[in-house]
């Protein structure tokens, strides 16, 4: 059990921490309090979401009792991790929306019905000044600024507002208040997992035992996945918008994404690596991992309706075989007139940034009518029958 537990954690803290916590409870005939805690900053969960969620089921399955704190306080006033400014704060209306979207989504991969979900707005916002002050003196400044992003900010002399080091600690007290065992989180949340260890201490309660997961990088095989950065693969994505986007993967990322995003046993973890270490096409091992997790968030069924889709979409080098999304021209904006290439593509495709669209654009990722097109600036006319690539997998055609 404990080396299911153990699978590709990153960080425990303590290093002993997850066999004490075993121990002690059963000694105490009482299964562990694993928390989780998320701030609902926006509507969509992804694959680097569930390198958690997963880890959270393997707790759950083994019957012990999940905790996810909804961070309806927190999120209006913006986890500061990782930025180099403070993060715009949410309304309460945002916040309620993107948390009921996370819950539904959460579904995906652990047993909601078996969870308990609390919200840490019942508490904090009930935290009189006094209280607050209260707990902000367990906290030195010099142990926020050990913080990476708050030292660099300090050193840089870029400004770092009070409401951005309270975060953490007020992060850290949602432990207090669900008396948790466990705490999960990526790697990047380790220095807000420490807090809510050093808070229960303080508050006369046993410290949590930290388990942080590896962070998932994104489609562009750098950054971490994120929503911001244009780089994710949704929990939501359709299946075959799913398993294009995981064979876009660069190929230095096939290890990764079996250990963290596919459930293949450990044994048929070793054999795909294995074949990756002795030659194997690269594509043939990334559409077995795409089908692993087109399976996992859809069915088997739309995992093999994915692949057939990718290979017809992406390995059919028959244009006119290929299947184009229709576009009614009608509810095109100024669909009487010319359109500029990159307003059309921005049309087409609005979950991108127009920055992304123009860079897209010049980099020849834009066809019409198999013709590349690199000016962003340049304009069409809009007549039946036109078709547009916009990538490696936006396949759309005017019609009306």
């Amino acid at each position: 059990m404990i080396s299911i537990l153990k699978e590709n954690a990153e960080i425990i803290l303590p290093e002993n921490g997850l066999e004490e916590k075993l121990r002690q409870t059963g000694i105490e005939n009482r299964k562990l309090i694993i928390k989780l805690g998320f701030d609902p900053t926006a509507p969509d969960l992804h694959l680097g979401h569930a390198v958690v969620l997963r880890k959270l089921k393997q707790f759950q399955d083994l019957g012990h009792q999940v905790v996810i704190v909804v961070g309806s306080f927190t999120a209006r006033i913006g986890d500061p991790t990782g930025k180099n400014k403070a993060r715009k704060p949410l309304t309460a209306a945002e916040v309620q929306h993107h948390g009921e979207t996370y819950i539904s989504q959460l579904s995906k991969i652990i047993d909601i019905e078996k969870a308990e979900i609390v919200s840490n707005s019942d508490w904090l916002e009930k935290l009189p000044a006094s209280d607050i002050i209260q707990l902000m003196s367990h906290v030195t400044v010099a142990q926020l600024l050990q913080r990476k992003d708050f030292s660099k900010r300090f050193a840089e002399k870029t400004p770092i507002s009070i409401h951005e080091l309270m975060y953490p600690v007020l992060q850290g007290f949602d432990s207090v208040q669900t008396g948790c065992d466990i705490e999960i989180g990526g790697t990047d949340q380790l220095f807000n997992c420490t807090m809510g260890r050093q808070l229960q201490e303080s508050h006369g309660k046993p410290p949590q035992t930290v388990l942080c997961m590896p962070l998932l990088r994104g489609i562009d095989g750098k950054e971490k996945m994120s929503k911001s950065l244009n780089n994710t693969i949704g929990l939501t994505d359709e299946p075959h918008e799913m398993f294009g986007k995981i064979m876009s993967v660069p190929d230095t990322l096939i290890s990764e994404y079996i250990d963290l995003a596919t459930d293949f046993l450990p044994e048929e973890k070793e054999l795909l690596k294995k074949k990756m270490e002795s030659g194997e096409n690269p594509m043939l091992i990334k559409k077995q991992i795409a089908g692993n997790v087109v399976r996992q968030y859809h069915s088997a069924g739309s995992a093999e309706k994915a692949r057939q889709f990718f290979v017809r979409q992406f390995q059919n080098k028959n244009f006119e075989e290929k299947v184009f999304q229709q576009v009614d021209i009608r509810l095109l904006p100024h669909h009487q007139f010319r359109m500029t290439i990159a307003d059309l593509c921005h049309e087409l495709k609005k979950t991108e940034s127009k920055s992304f669209i123009r860079r897209l654009i010049q980099n020849n990722g834009v066809t019409v009518d198999t013709v590349r097109k690199t000016d962003p600036a340049e304009e069409i006319e809009l007549v039946r029958g036109l078709k547009i690539t916009i990538g490696k997998r936006g396949f759309f055609e005017i019609c009306h």
